[in-house]
């Protein structure tokens, strides 16, 4: 089986030749595995790891610069600014400022410039998937209602906003949306039957529960998510959902409206307990991560991160149904002999 091959049946809940493997990590994570054994490209490094790696691809943005013009900042194309902020062994994009932090009435929504489908180029996306297509899965498009919310408005006041202009809160989701949508669509158009999996995902969850009660996703968001995932599967496209932390609460509902995969699996959350997560979901959806990356990954033994991926194994994937990964991107200060170790138990205490 080549590594497309065991991501998809994975995905089937169909049993393979061995548990499949993703790859996250920080840049400076890449650099330094990639030095360590001693290659020089992407591809390289996941088949040094036997990794099966899910692959990403976006289209080229050609819209509007994106120069902030203040020293130390920089835009995304939602208008959202950043501060390069290092913390020691690594650099992290802290974000401080909110284009509509400000917003209070749909006159003030409107005079913000969403972002426009035409500011890609989707010719791109066939050349990019040619590098990986057939041998690797392949990923396009990427739809974050609730987060990209939380980024435009500010965590703190979008959530307020939910509950004192819940009217403001409607028209502002519903016009993310309708950009997600529309992105989509030419993304898979413009693939031509060569993606697998895209993208419905948010952060609902945090380390003791949601961060909006299960009503309020049903209010504010399980119509656009019906909206989106109805739009991968006309496409015939898996949806991944990644959603940290202790999100078990609306699982019910995401996997009805459609969800293939879940990750992070944050088992060390509330209601996350592996083995009652694929008891009572494991016949619906596949699991992607596992690996706990808060503690046992970055301070851990290499014994007790082997102990790690064995558990996930037995926990999640007793019959495939799971594509073992980190529960996050790993982190500069998770020591290299134990990302190695990881990797390695996988491959042969995954063996099938």
């Amino acid at each position: 089986m080549n590594s497309r091959e065991r991501i998809l049946q994975a995905i089937q809940l169909q049993t393979l030749d061995r548990i499949p493997t993703d790859f996250w990590a920080t840049p400076e994570v890449i650099h330094d595995l990639k030095k360590h054994l001693g290659v020089n490209t992407a591809r390289e490094l996941w088949h040094k790891l036997h990794v099966d790696k899910i692959v990403t691809i976006s289209p080229r943005y050609i819209g509007p610069t994106l120069a902030s013009g203040r020293p130390g900042i920089v835009r995304d194309y939602w208008g959202i600014e950043y501060k390069l902020q290092l913390y020691g062994t690594g650099v992290y994009e802290e974000m401080v400022y909110h284009p509509l932090g400000h917003a209070r009435t749909f006159a003030d929504v409107d005079a913000y410039e969403f972002p426009k489908v035409e500011w890609f180029d989707y010719e791109s996306l066939a050349q990019s998937i040619g590098a990986y297509y057939p041998d690797y899965a392949i990923e396009v498009g990427y739809s974050a209602p609730f987060y990209l919310f939380n980024k435009l408005v500010g965590l703190e006041q979008s959530l307020l906003m939910l509950v004192e202009n819940p009217d403001l809160a409607h028209y502002i989701i519903g016009k993310i949306v309708d950009f997600f949508y529309r992105f989509a669509y030419r993304q898979f158009e413009a693939v031509d039957g060569k993606a697998d999996i895209t993208q419905v995902t948010d952060d609902f969850g945090c380390q003791t529960g949601l961060l909006i009660s299960r009503s309020m996703f049903s209010e504010f968001f399980h119509g656009h998510y019906k909206r989106l995932i109805d739009l991968a599967k006309e496409f015939d496209l898996f949806v991944f959902h990644h959603d940290d932390g202790a999100c078990r609460e609306i699982l019910p509902d995401l996997i009805e409206l459609g969800i293939d995969i879940l990750n992070p699996v944050q088992w060390n959350c509330p209601g996350m307990d592996r083995q009652q997560l694929e008891e009572d979901f494991g016949d619906s959806i596949c699991f992607h991560g596992g690996v706990e990356n808060q503690a046992i990954l970055p301070f851990g033994t290499e014994a007790e991160v082997r102990q790690e991926v064995r558990a996930c194994i037995d926990l999640l994937g007793p019959e495939t149904g799971y594509i073992l990964a980190s529960c996050h991107n790993i982190q500069p200060i998770t020591p290299i002999e134990n990302i190695i170790a990881m990797y390695d138990e996988a491959f042969h205490y995954g063996q099938m």
